[in-house]
């Protein structure tokens, strides 16, 4: 522990790079040479120096301190124990300057080296001061002190200035050592901050490399050149589809990426990461990478990165692989083209057969003749359902004149088989002798999804009211139920082509999902709106509105059926 202690004192002002006892070497080697200078003068020009006792005394305790300086297994001794050497070092200065009075000025300067070393050494502050003065007073006091004829008062206070420079020049020393060592401890400590905080970077990066390594989306990070800076593992695997076969190190313009047509290449201009490093924001782009049959569909989003002062300074783009997605709607269009083909042979023998009965409809109980009259119209619907399955955009209207109440109890009736299996009951509020100018055959259909879907996501019972009413000449219509409802989750993909609702699904409720899709086509083309309002285990209420079709009308509220 001691021995730690010193060399961690130590390495403030000695040689970092020696061991202890060589440091104490160092610091004694000056006023060594020094005093080796000095006897090489004075054997030169004053060689009866060498014949004074007290001259050969202060060589003699040079030589013994340099010696001892190196000598000494000073890591192993106490702590401090090295500063001997100085304090000796007054004495031996002292010796020196009292045997040779020729060089009573020069030799005495030779103090400056042990006031430094004890002063700037870091130990005992204040001894050190007042020992640079003791010892240095102790310097020009003993010549005075050696005389044979003795000494006055005058003679011992005349060279008292020089001690008194001596603790000065050790203030300043001391000084000047706090204040390196409180800078050198401040930037101790600054430097653990910057390694701690280097570590933490270095640790941050790491997680973040693994997090986007982990991920199955592609990401690569651009600078304001469009320079990579970083790339995650799936990207790189992604990458590697784009590159042509024989061009092993390609430019952006020479990689294989084609629209969404997987055929035509995309310009430069249009590639997701040009379109990132030009500032664009996007969201959902599609393209495909590569050919063949490793060719892979992706959807692309990019993302502008500003720097403190808000300018461009790069991008960050994702590439997600949607190609199982695309496979499968592929996959699910041709299915729904082949289901509606078929559909329309059946289709068209039980509409012949319908015909034929109706042509014998006078015959027929009056309950029979309306049973036909509604499988007729629901298999014409059926018909253009079939029809509408591949794209929404074929759906067109024939406005006419219609009676909004009669569609709506028409709409109700084909539900009550339905309502009645469900114990659901069903109301209507709607104006008699209510009409509207609307296709009589799409706004049916439209009644029929909506009435039908709250029947049907009402299986443990409830209420499903009708409403209808005009307001000035637009039409509005509401369809409420009581039953499961839903969350604003499924909310988000209540319109999109074969959504089916989480709690459909468990229930096994039937549907394909295009109902509501449809319906709210059939609204717009009528220049109208749709709207849907859930909370699960409340119900659900569905809205439209139709502009400027309504000719009169007033309101009445009864049970239709039950």
């Amino acid at each position: 522990m001691i021995r730690t202690s010193v060399k961690t004192r130590l390495s403030q002002y000695f040689i970092a790079d020696t061991t202890l006892r060589r440091r104490v070497f160092l610091n004694q080697l000056p006023i060594t040479l020094a005093a080796g200078v000095c006897t090489a003068i004075a054997g030169t020009f004053y060689p009866q120096s060498f014949q004074h006792p007290l001259f050969m005394a202060g060589l003699a305790l040079n030589v013994l301190l340099l010696v001892a300086s190196f000598a000494v297994p000073w890591d192993r001794m106490p702590r401090g124990a090295f500063l001997v050497i100085p304090y000796l070092d007054f004495l031996a200065v002292g010796l020196f300057r009292a045997g040779n009075v020729q060089f009573l000025t020069a030799v005495g300067l030779m103090v400056f080296f042990p006031v430094f070393w004890l002063a700037s050494s870091g130990f005992a502050r204040r001894t050190a001061v007042i020992v640079s003065g003791v010892g240095a007073l102790i310097t020009v006091w003993v010549p005075v002190l050696m005389e044979p004829d003795g000494f006055t008062t005058e003679e011992l206070a005349r060279p008292l200035l020089f001690p008194l420079i001596m603790m000065g020049f050790a203030v300043t020393v001391v000084m000047g050592t706090i204040s390196r060592d409180s800078q050198r401890r401040a930037l101790e400590r600054k430097d653990i901050e910057l390694r701690a905080a280097l570590a933490a970077s270095q640790t941050h990066g790491q997680l973040l490399e693994a997090v986007l390594d982990a991920v199955a989306v592609g990401v690569v990070v651009v600078d304001a050149h469009g320079n990579d800076r970083l790339m995650n593992a799936t990207q790189k695997d992604l990458h590697k589809l784009a590159i042509p076969a024989d061009i092993p190190d390609p430019t952006e313009p020479e990689l294989l990426v084609f629209g969404v047509d997987a055929v035509t290449p995309l310009s430069a201009e249009a590639r997701p990461v040009h379109r990132a490093i030009m500032g664009e924001t996007f969201t959902n782009y599609q393209v495909w990478l590569g050919t063949g049959e490793h060719a892979r569909a992706l959807s692309t989003a990019g993302r502008p990165l500003l720097d403190q002062e808000g300018h461009f300074a790069g991008a960050v783009i994702a590439f997600h692989d949607v190609t199982e997605i695309m496979n499968a709607l592929s996959a699910k269009d041709s299915f729904v083209a082949r289901v509606s083909h078929e559909f329309r042979t059946p289709l068209t023998s039980i509409q012949g057969y319908l015909d034929l009965a109706l042509e014998e409809s006078a015959s027929l109980p009056p309950d029979v003749q309306k049973y036909l009259a509604i499988a007729v119209r629901n298999t014409n619907r059926l018909s253009s359902l079939a029809a509408d399955l591949l794209s929404a955009d074929t759906v067109t209207v024939n406005p006419a004149c219609a009676d909004v109440a009669q569609l709506i109890t028409n709409a109700l009736a084909t539900a009550a088989p339905e309502a009645t299996a469900n114990k659901v009951t069903l109301h209507a509020e709607v104006s008699d002798g209510f009409e509207a100018a609307v296709d009589a055959e799409r706004i049916g259909q439209v009644l029929d999804n909506l009435i039908s879907n709250a029947v049907k996501y009402s299986p443990d019972g409830g209420t499903v009211t009708v409403r209808a009413w005009p307001d000035g000449v637009d039409l509005h219509a509401q369809i409420q139920d009581t039953g499961l409802g839903m969350s604003s989750e499924e909310q988000l993909g209540l319109f999109t082509k074969f959504f089916r609702a989480r709690s459909a699904v468990q229930r096994s409720i039937p549907g394909i999902g295009l109902g509501l899709m449809i319906s709210k086509t059939i609204i717009a083309k009528h220049g109208g709106t749709l709207h849907v309002d859930s909370e699960r285990g409340v119900g659900t209420t569905v809205s439209f509105v139709l502009p400027g079709c309504v000719v009169a009308g007033h309101l009445t509220s009864e049970p239709i059926l039950s």
